[in-house]
């Protein structure tokens, strides 16, 4: 090793990178060996290492050669001047962990459903493509995040009280019961009360009747109700909102 510059095999040792990405900075114009030997082999100046350790503080920080490769062509000596470009990767990072957040309480949801049962992995893919194509995203982030907020105590509180309102309520379907029964139509209060903790947004309700209108079949298939005294209770409800 020379006092003031270094090849390319005693730089990547110096600096922890590899051999092939020095060559690929050089070869994209990002960190160029200043000097070459009689014999046309890089050498690099300190100027060079200088710089290198300035891509590799950027590169930490999430920044693509792309960017690096710009901020540095526009002011490689100012700082401050890295401001805006930092300040937007600092919201993408923050958007980013938005999205991992959502997408960690959206994967615990699947995984307590996985324990709500013996697991299916045919019926459980089956029922989570149909769930993810009625549910935009965003509704699909609304649920798991108020499923997470509600906690698994008082989930399991809502499943016990809506299977005894079903059963009261397909007695009053096999009765015949009106549906402007005062009582009918204060057990479907109950039943709306009970469901709207679950839902942000009056357009997670739409989406979740219209799931079971278009596949209340296979909804119905792990229950312990038969399918088509369900869709007979899901229009009896409806008639009593009216």
């Amino acid at each position: 090793m020379h006092e003031n510059s270094w090849t390319v095999g005693e730089l990547a040792r110096a600096a922890g990178v590899t051999v092939r990405t020095l060559h690929h900075y050089d070869e994209i114009g990002l960190v160029t060996a200043s000097e070459r030997t009689a014999a046309g082999h890089r050498r690099y100046t300190r100027e060079d290492v200088r710089r290198l350790y300035r891509v590799r503080t950027l590169r930490s920080l999430g920044l693509s050669l792309e960017e690096i490769a710009a901020a540095l062509a526009a002011a490689p000596d100012d700082a401050s001047a890295l401001r805006p470009l930092l300040t937007a990767q600092l919201r993408a990072l923050e958007e980013q962990a938005e999205r991992l957040r959502h997408l960690t309480g959206h994967v615990a949801g699947l995984l307590d459903r996985l324990d709500d049962a013996p697991f299916d992995a045919g019926r459980f893919l089956e029922v989570l493509s149909m769930f993810e194509s009625h549910f935009t995203e965003a509704q699909r982030e609304q649920l798991a995040r108020r499923r997470a907020e509600l906690g698994p105590e008082r989930i399991e509180e809502a499943k016990s009280r809506w299977a005894e309102l079903v059963g009261e309520l397909l007695g009053h379907v096999e009765a015949g019961t009106p549906a402007d029964d005062p009582h009918v139509r204060d057990l479907v209060r109950q039943w709306d009360e009970l469901a709207a903790p679950f839902h942000e947004t009056e357009q997670t309700k739409t989406a979740a009747r219209q799931l079971w209108q278009d596949h209340g079949d296979e909804l119905a298939a792990p229950l312990p109700w038969p399918a088509d005294r369900l869709r007979a209770l899901m229009s009896y409800v409806d008639s009593v909102r009216g």
